[in-house]
């Protein structure tokens, strides 16, 4: 019989994804800097996303060499992203319709009552 070797990874020779904790706090910061103007938490979560999708494909290649904590890490992180950029985005966007609303305000008022 032919001596057959398998492709596992031990658990004791496994690492952790590169980026993992990474991806979990720009995740995180996005949320919480979303508020500011918006810009700063679509930034960040877009570099996080970025990063966690290479972090996916990088663990889809060899599942077996890198630990489950890091992907679910990852994972984690890249939903936080996602609801972060959806909190920038829709922030940026009320901040964009209040302006437009405010100057339509202006712009149809009489210049007589606005003294």
């Amino acid at each position: 019989m032919e001596n057959q070797q398998t492709n596992q990874t031990h658990p004791a020779n496994q690492v952790p994804l590169p980026n993992a904790s990474a991806v979990l706090i720009l995740g995180v910061l996005s949320i919480i800097l979303c508020w500011c103007q918006g810009i700063i938490g679509l930034i960040l979560g877009i570099a996080a996303l970025i990063i966690a999708n290479k972090d996916l494909a990088l663990y889809e290649a060899s599942p077996g060499r890198f630990t489950q904590n890091s992907y679910s890490n990852v994972k984690t992180g890249r939903t936080i992203a996602i609801i972060g950029l959806v909190l920038a985005a829709s922030f940026i966007f009320m901040l964009i319709f209040g302006l437009l609303f405010l100057g339509l305000n202006f712009a149809l008022l009489p210049w007589e009552m606005s003294m």
